[in-house]
């Protein structure tokens, strides 16, 4: 094994997590340096192996799977078997850090619930994500993202104002929760560092999605009011929208009085300011059609590049609308290095897309591409426990591992 570079070498994670929140919370530690051994069903695995198509090229292994598990070893472990729970406790023994995303008190009946833990493993600092957190009377049902959309209030807030509610395009439930999770984690690192004690970290998604409603979640707390859907217009700042242009669409960001000025002397609507609909932003978001109506024939009268390259000279914020392909050719995300190679298991080279947190002294590593199912259950087994070839051939026999 590759041996870990970032601040987090040195710490041990019992992975028990599957599909994206608990995944994207384990690979976040394991990035930094943690070393992390990923749990799974013997035969078949995290659920999201079988999340495709697309594979990625080469490997046998969806897409979906390998975005989220780069930096951890797979061991088959059957934890419904007494041998089973007898392997896992003996490998909790030796981690820092166990995380779950089992349905509140799933884990219990294989003994290894927090209740059941936390007095045998004091330092045992361990994180619990679900649907809905440990208590409350939703605590019992599943989690899924859309649902949490749905429930959290993002989709009411989500789609054109004459349209259906949507959802987000990628899973931010999951996402927020797995990052929330890790927050937590090194907070209860800290805690520990200092005192010696561990705990249970408790991350509901509803919990997490309802505290990144932000500044929606704070108009409706000081108006009581819903806040109606707006399409690609900002509920605060106007101009901050989706403009079509002579060629396409673009975003416009207007943040404040002054830039507004700046963008109309330079366009033709040096009047515009001094008219009172339009002087202040509070003005302007009381009358944001109005707005609209007046920059919209102005915007579509060039091509989008033309639009960027003249609003970026002003410092007024703009973009284009990328597609992924765009995305991934784009000069900036290419000098920083957000897409990675990695060699698999299998031969093949796979692209995955890089840890965003960048550290001057002790940065992410990519040492060990997402791994095959069980790829890693014999080296860990004989690493930790010191199994002989002849014990662990008899746990696989038995179909403990």
């Amino acid at each position: 094994m590759t041996e870990p570079t970032g601040p987090l070498k040195g710490l041990t994670v019992f992975d028990l997590t599957r599909v994206l929140a608990g995944p994207t919370c384990v690979q976040m530690l394991a990035d930094l340096g943690a070393d992390v051994v990923k749990i799974e069903k013997p035969g078949s695995g995290d659920d999201t192996r079988g999340f495709a198509p697309p594979h990625m090229p080469g490997t046998g292994e969806s897409a979906y799977f390998v975005g989220a598990n780069r930096n951890k070893r797979s061991v088959t472990l059957d934890i419904a078997t007494p041998e089973g729970q007898e392997i896992a406790l003996k490998l909790i023994a030796q981690s820092d850090i166990l995380v779950e995303n089992f349905k509140v008190g799933a884990l219990a009946k294989y003994g290894l619930g927090y209740a059941q833990l936390k007095e045998r493993f004091t330092g045992l600092i361990y994180c619990s994500i679900t649907g809905f957190g440990q208590t409350g009377p939703y605590a019992p049902r599943p989690g899924y993202d859309s649902l949490i959309q749905a429930m959290g209030g993002v989709m009411s807030l989500t789609g054109e104002p004459d349209g259906a509610p949507q959802k987000v395009g990628i899973p931010l439930a999951d996402l927020f929760a797995g990052l929330y999770g890790c927050i937590g984690i090194l907070a209860a690192l800290r805690h520990r560092e200092a005192t010696g004690q561990g705990q249970q970290i408790d991350i509901g998604m509803l919990d997490t999605h309802v505290a990144w409603l932000a500044n929606q979640g704070m108009n409706y707390l000081a108006t009581g009011e819903n806040p109606p859907r707006l399409g690609n217009q900002h509920p605060n700042i106007v101009p901050y929208q989706v403009f079509a242009t002579a060629d396409g669409f673009m975003v416009l960001s207007v943040g404040n009085d002054p830039t507004f000025e700046r963008f109309c002397k330079e366009f033709g609507l040096a009047h515009l300011p001094a008219d009172a609909r339009f002087a202040t932003n509070a003005a302007r978001v009381q009358n944001r059609q109005l707005v609209t109506d007046t920059l919209a024939p102005v915007l579509k009268q060039h091509p989008t590049d033309w639009w960027i390259s003249r609003l970026e000279a002003l410092k007024i914020g703009c973009g284009p609308i990328n597609t992924l392909e765009q995305v991934f050719a784009d000069p900036q995300i290419k000098a920083r290095e957000a897409v990675r190679e990695m060699q698999h298991s299998s031969g093949a080279t796979v692209k995955v897309i890089a840890n965003p947190v960048r550290l001057s002294e002790t940065p992410a590593d990519y040492r060990l591409a997402p791994p095959l199912l069980g790829e890693h259950t014999d080296a860990v087994l004989r690493e930790r426990l010191g199994l002989s070839e002849a014990a662990l051939a008899d746990l696989k026999a038995r179909g403990v591992v």
